[in-house]
């Protein structure tokens, strides 16, 4: 679809814009020629693959800020998932790669380096359990790295086995980075039907069917949202959903572009851009804001999980029509830490747990960064992973958890990281208990859905 810049950009003046931004240009690189017996080779083959694709990313998406006035707040790559190429290899051999890969990804100074991954949805191979077992580790000792597990499928179900063993990951890490309020948590989430070119950390990994190199872009344009919103006034339903589509259109244009030009000046295809209003703790830049600017008291009132269905529709209509590439996850992002209105809303005991989990049926992901107290067992854990999944596959859609149980942390407390991160405060977890539930292991059986042929 051809374009000029002049043309989105005057689209875009039409609106007073506020913390419009491109939240991510994601660089995605295949490994898969990096295996070797050999771990120091190995090593060295990825280093220097990453450095060959990735010397420059950062310097031209500078380029692509200042040349065009828009800014680009992250610079990532994204990897084959690393259990895929890697598979002989055992746990401390798997955290030499990761210190590798973040030896690399600071080299080339990306924000975060994605895709110490593996997809176990429907069983887990030896050397997929040794990457598994090795990501608190691994999360604790590297700065850059992000971790994702897809544990379910609507083709596959869910593999419930998995789902224990990444809750107990999950409490590990946590204790692991405990002096870093259990940071490492926020690196890592667990999936169903991960999605191969998601260009947002943690999740992001570079799928097996996508070329060489590509570069992914996601969007961000809360703030720009939440202005049209609020100019529209007291307008019918579809009056406010066409407000919603037109400046969803328009931001998604210019992510397009930008995504383009830095693909172009790297030398490398361009592959999608991913739609979702990605929110962060900058006030204004909320999509709870938006919920609420919609008509809602507050974020967690009855209608809210309407209003959030609407936003979401709303945007990938506009991103249809803007663009012949969307993909990645493409919706709404209600993660708690990174968005002021969802803050406030916990804080005030609006917002629980479950709420957030009806939302996550109609949003783009899935709870996201939530903090819950340190003392939660894992077997609730694996039952909210467990509910998500099962979410995730009767819908057909992608769902995930990025959860913190914060380490020597209880309701009432918080966990602080600043920049895109944010802050939380600990959400209560119900007490009742799922252990002989989630403890039956084994595989979930896939819905009646998957039945597609």
């Amino acid at each position: 679809m051809p374009y000029e810049f002049d043309e989105i950009l005057e689209t875009i003046k039409m609106t007073e814009i506020e913390h419009f931004d491109i939240r991510t240009v994601t660089m995605g690189i295949s490994l898969r020629d990096c295996a070797d017996r050999n771990i120091e080779v190995t090593k060295q083959k990825i280093y220097e693959k990453i450095l060959k694709y990735g010397k420059n990313h950062v310097k031209i998406a500078e380029e692509i800020e200042r040349k065009y006035g828009i800014s680009i707040v992250n610079k990532r790559v994204a990897i084959t998932p690393v259990s895929i190429p890697f598979g002989s290899f055992n746990a401390e051999e798997y955290i030499q790669i990761a210190e590798t890969l973040d030896k690399a990804g600071m080299e080339i100074g990306v924000d975060y380096l994605a895709g110490y991954s593996a997809l176990v949805q429907k069983g887990m191979t030896p050397g997929e359990l040794e990457l598994i077992k090795s990501i608190p580790q691994a999360l604790a000792t590297t700065k850059t790295i992000c971790s994702s597990v897809n544990i379910a499928s609507t083709k596959a179900g869910i593999n419930m086995d998995a789902v224990m063993v990444m809750a107990e990951i999950i409490k590990k890490t946590a204790e692991l980075t405990a002096d870093r309020d259990s940071i490492g948590c926020a690196k890592l989430v667990v999936f169903a039907n991960a999605v191969e070119d998601n260009p947002f950390v943690a999740g992001a990994f570079h799928g097996v069917s996508e070329p060489e190199v590509v570069i992914n872009v996601g969007i961000s344009g809360p703030g720009v949202v939440l202005d049209a919103i609020k100019s529209a006034g007291n307008v019918s339903m579809q009056e406010l959903a066409e407000v919603i589509k037109r400046t969803a259109f328009k931001i998604t244009r210019a992510g397009e572009l930008i995504g383009r030009k830095v693909a172009e000046l790297n030398g490398v295809e361009f592959g999608i851009v991913d739609i979702s209003l990605a929110p962060t703790p900058a006030e204004g830049d909320s999509v709870g804001d938006i919920l609420k600017a919609m008509g809602l008291e507050d974020v967690g009132a009855p209608g809210t999980t309407a209003a959030l269905a609407m936003l979401n529709d709303s945007v990938k209509k506009a991103g249809l029509m803007a663009s012949s590439s969307v993909g990645g996850l493409s919706g709404a992002f209600i993660p708690v830490s990174e968005d002021k209105g969802m803050i406030r809303a916990a804080e005030k005991g609006n917002l629980s747990l479950e709420k957030l989990e009806a939302m996550t049926s109609v949003c783009s992901v899935g709870l996201d960064m939530i903090a819950v107290p340190g003392k939660t067992p894992v077997e609730s854990i694996a039952g909210i992973i467990a509910d998500e999944a099962a979410i995730g596959i009767i819908n057909d859609k992608t769902t995930a958890v990025r959860i913190i149980p914060a380490t020597g942390k209880d309701v009432g407390d918080y966990v602080n990281y600043g920049g895109l991160l944010g802050m939380a405060p600990i959400m209560a977890v119900r007490e009742l208990s799922p252990a002989a539930f989630v403890r039956r292991g084994g595989r979930m059986p896939a819905p009646t859905r998957s039945l597609t042929n």
